[in-house]
């Protein structure tokens, strides 16, 4: 394994309902990311949490001492809880930040694929469920069409390239991501993952596949609606020469 003693790493998780499997998860994440000269791992839980997780997190906070638990009662979105876990990441000095679900819903096996990555020199490494190698399990077809048609309508409107644009699965060089949160992040919803990759378009990034599954049922109607709204936002700053 690559050691990266020059380098903090920050791994940002919003937590809620995942008492079943919560105690093995982060453990997992955190024995593929050994060899960092400091280790965090931000995991947001807020008010949604109801099933007994925050008292599992708090436990193993208390046994790793790499575990850093954030409350964040004020949480009005999963934006919120991201964005709330980017600024602790960055605040905590950090120099990379990975981002990646809960539930095993992203595999931990694959975060060495990102950071070995990032180490040629890259700024973004975005996880894609539709270049070659990656995989899209267990979802219906609605959510595998939202998500497919999203990166191409994206990339159309746009002018963005990458196969997947609605992926949560990435690791941020600091200065990329203070990019990202000094434009500002408007959507409410899963968009936000493309509008982060939108603001990321220039710069030095790569896609690597990524085995994504099991995947919520919670892109409905009002989350499409926060997409497109946003969207024709972003299309319209694009006219204008301002994106």
């Amino acid at each position: 394994m690559i050691k990266f003693n020059n380098i903090a790493l920050g791994i940002v998780c919003p937590i809620a309902n995942e008492k079943d499997t919560v105690t093995k998860f982060v453990p997992a994440v955190l024995e593929q990311c050994k060899g960092f000269k400091k280790l965090f791992f931000f995991a947001i839980l807020d008010n949604k949490c109801t099933d007994g997780t925050f008292g599992l997190i708090n436990t193993l906070e208390q046994r790793i001492p790499e575990v850093k638990v954030i409350w964040a009662p004020r949480n009005r979105s999963i934006v919120d809880a991201y964005i709330r876990g980017y600024r602790e990441a960055l605040i905590a000095g950090c120099d990379w930040i990975l981002e990646i679900d809960a539930g095993f819903s992203h595999c931990p096996s694959e975060i060495p694929l990102f950071t070995q990555t990032m180490a040629r020199g890259y700024d973004c490494i975005f996880g894609s469920r539709f270049c070659k190698g990656g995989t899209f399990a267990g979802a219906s077809f609605k959510r595998f069409l939202i998500s497919k048609g999203g990166t191409i309508v994206t990339n159309l409107f746009l002018g963005t390239k990458l196969k997947d644009m609605t992926s949560g699965f990435e690791l941020f060089s600091r200065s990329s991501l203070q990019m990202v949160l000094e434009k500002g992040i408007h959507s409410v919803d899963h968009f936000f993952q493309t509008e982060i990759k939108v603001y990321c378009r220039k710069l030095n990034i790569r896609e690597i596949p990524i085995t994504y599954s099991n995947p919520s049922n919670s892109v409905n109607s009002s989350v499409v609606k926060d997409a497109l709204a946003n969207l024709w936002r972003l299309y319209k700053l694009r006219l204008q020469g301002r994106l």
